[in-house]
């Protein structure tokens, strides 16, 4: 059978497309599926998507979807339904796993994934093959049918080095820059994070969600990149990739002896330690992403549950600096529970981090509250949702909530204010002398 996948770009063409996709497909090329993938950027109209996919000539048309990615898909999708009703379409992803009734309830949509998909995928494209009907009385585990009922789940993929290593040409990576992932699941806490909630959704379906590949596997794959002419840089997107030492000093040493190509990586202030962070620099570690999220603490305390201090941070990024790796963080304003002096704090401690403590670049965002996530959860029962948010795109640059705490025009302000600094700290880095006015940062 020949599947489809499609990337939907937003706002812009990004740098690599969902990695979702290139573990499904060459889990079906494995099993003996025909796979074809494309970008829907975002100079297509809906009507070249159509025509772009029809030229394809698949049997099944796959997605994969974050809420920031939902509203363009919906259109395609309902023109693809219009053009191209014969053609079955399956979504999967982060946004049809957590609102999969609002997926299944718009034009096109056969089919919605539940969580992990290589196993389900592969049964439902077997039975599309063969012919035979998916629904009611033929269900698949992790499969919801338009029409049907929610389905069970099926244990996580055992063992998780048994896999196919990734089909790197669904993810447009430039030559030379490869896309690593050497775990699934993420075991904290974070309100604001869909990463978390695949953990609890798996909790009564048995098995652990979180699994890591073994050092064999992740070199393996690295090695025949290498070998390819393929390995100039490495991004490790794992959640947090400090999760074990144990593991992380086993793979430095043998990473190290082998490669020392440079990676980056995310971590956590929480998961470092001034004695872990040389090794991972001595193994090619040339920049680390913290997440900082919040500069108060009783916010990242009460609402996030995170319960870091600032000056954990500040240590943390002066023994990364030591170390000789670059960092980059990023910051979150516009919470729940958030005031202006809250926002404060957070712009405090950003520039705090870049002038003292080594901070190299860092991104900001507006809160947005994702389907799935704890925080979404609250947004609904306090009513900080306005009425026909599902219409509204996800966006990291203004805030859609009503809340009780600051207005819209203060998240606003900050969101500038956090784009004052960054000019600031960018001039800084390069040697200049000029500065951005002092009351763009300060009020």
């Amino acid at each position: 059978m020949r599947v489809l996948f499609i990337e939907v770009d937003t706002e812009r063409d990004w740098a690599v497309a969902s990695i979702g996709p290139g573990f499904l497909a060459a889990y079906l090329r494995a099993n003996g599926h025909e796979v074809a993938f494309f970008r829907a950027t975002i100079e297509m109209t809906d009507a070249d998507v159509v025509a772009r996919a029809r030229a394809e000539a698949p049997q099944l048309i796959g997605l994969s979807l974050t809420t920031r990615q939902w509203l363009r898909a919906r259109s395609i999708v309902a023109a693809f339904d219009r053009e191209l009703p014969d053609i079955p379409v399956v979504a999967g992803g982060l946004h049809p796993t957590f609102a999969p009734e609002e997926v299944l309830a718009a034009p096109g949509f056969d089919y919605v994934c539940l969580g992990e998909g290589e196993g389900p995928l592969l049964d439902l494209v077997t039975r599309l093959a063969a012919g035979k009907k998916v629904g009611l009385l033929t269900p698949i585990a992790n499969i919801w049918t338009k029409g049907g009922t929610k389905p069970t789940l099926r244990a996580p993929f055992e063992p998780i080095d048994q896999l196919p290593f990734v089909a790197r040409d669904l993810l447009d990576e430039h030559p030379g820059l490869v896309h690593m992932t050497t775990q699934r699941g993420c075991p904290f806490p974070c309100t604001y994070c869909a990463a978390r909630m695949y953990n609890e959704l798996y909790d009564d379906a048995g098995g652990e969600y979180g699994r890591r590949r073994s050092h064999d596997s992740v070199l393996a794959e690295l090695r025949g990149l290498r070998d390819r002419g393929l390995l100039s840089y490495v991004i490790f997107l794992d959640d947090t990739f400090t999760i074990h030492h144990p593991w992380v000093r086993e793979f430095c040493r043998v990473y190290g002896d082998e490669y020392r190509t440079p990676f980056s990586l995310h971590a956590r202030v929480e998961t470092v330690s001034d004695r872990l962070l040389p090794v991972l620099a001595k193994a090619g570690a040339s920049m680390v992403t913290y997440g900082v999220e919040s500069g108060s603490e009783r916010i990242r305390r009460e609402v996030m549950q995170r319960p870091v201090t600032n000056q954990r941070f500040r240590d943390v990024f002066r023994w990364t600096k030591e170390a000789g790796i670059l960092i980059t963080a990023n910051f979150m304003i516009g919470l729940p529970g958030e005031t202006r002096d809250d926002l404060q704090m957070t712009l405090d401690l950003a520039e705090e981090l870049g002038t003292d403590y080594g901070l190299y670049d860092f991104g900001y965002f507006v809160f947005y509250p994702y389907p799935g996530t704890h925080l979404f959860k609250l947004c609904v029962e306090r009513g900080y949702l306005p009425g026909g948010y599902e219409e509204m795109p996800a966006n990291h640059r203004a805030s859609i909530l009503k809340l009780d705490t600051i207005t819209p025009d203060d998240i606003a302000e900050f969101y500038d204010r956090f784009t004052a600094l960054r000019r600031k700290l960018y001039a800084h880095r390069a040697g200049k002398t000029e500065h951005v006015d002092s009351s763009a940062l300060h009020g």
